[in-house]
């Protein structure tokens, strides 16, 4: 019996298969579980992914930041499975002026997007999945990079992603007396899409290579798709408002 034997989940930020999402996905399903995707924008790019997975799954479309779409989401999930235990939120996205060396620069509108995209969308999709949770609750699962320091180039994604892991604290405070549970992941640096639009990514593989006392392997969603799985199983839980590192170590150490 697999470790999400059963278990129903709505997994977003699908892109490519060395997507984070796309390891939770797969592994979930080896696991037991029963899989819906959710894609935006080039919608057939998401399906011809989603048919890389060992059951190729339902893809419905989610713009995070369309209400309408947010709205009527239960009810096109609906038309696949008869409920969730577990939605995976990973799904974030800055403008090019909130990355790299400028800072100071970085007007408004596009801190505004940032924020609107990788941060208020936890909330948003929480809501719009709330309809599906039975009474016996579930997991939110988001993905983080470590915003308790400021990094190179990352910016005003940093900001938005400090304004995640604090958003998921009181998503965790709003959602328990309903039994579900909302925690993050802190992975370290991946090759995926997302990571391809920091400039100067290297400085952050340069870093972990030497410092990350478990090692990483910045090709290697398996570890981070691993502890997913298991925050969205029934093995923790009284666990909610929390950030687990999946990083080799790296968070915990000195220079």
């Amino acid at each position: 019996m697999g470790l999400l034997e059963g278990k129903r989940l709505l997994v977003t930020g699908v892109i490519t298969d060395a997507s984070i999402a796309f390891a939770v996905a797969r592994l979930a399903q080896q696991e037991g579980a029963t899989v819906v995707l959710t894609g935006y924008g080039r919608m057939s790019l998401v399906q011809r992914v989603a048919k890389k997975l060992p059951d190729p799954p339902p893809v419905v479309e989610l713009d995070v930041a369309d209400a309408g779409q947010l709205d009527s989401l239960a009810e096109r999930v609906g038309e696949y499975v008869d409920g969730l235990d577990g939605v995976v939120h990973a799904v974030g996205f800055a403008p090019a002026s909130c990355l790299g060396e400028d800072f100071l620069g970085t007007p408004w509108e596009d801190v505004a997007t940032a924020i609107q995209v990788s941060t208020f969308s936890l909330k948003s999709l929480a809501v719009a999945c709330l309809p599906l949770f039975g009474e016996q609750g579930g997991s939110v699962l988001g993905m983080t990079f470590d915003a308790t320091v400021a990094w190179p180039a990352y910016n005003w994604m940093g900001v938005a992603k400090a304004g995640l892991e604090s958003a998921s604290r009181y998503l965790a405070r709003e959602l328990g007396p309903r039994n579900i549970r909302v925690n993050l992941v802190s992975a370290g640096p991946l090759r995926t899409m997302a990571a391809k639009s920091i400039p100067g990514f290297a400085t952050f593989e340069d870093a972990w290579n030497g410092r990350a006392p478990l090692g990483w392997d910045n090709t290697d969603t398996e570890p981070v798709a691993r502890s997913s799985l298991a925050l969205l199983s029934d093995w923790f839980p009284a666990t909610t408002g929390e950030i687990v590192h999946v990083d080799g170590g790296f968070h915990a150490m000195g220079v």
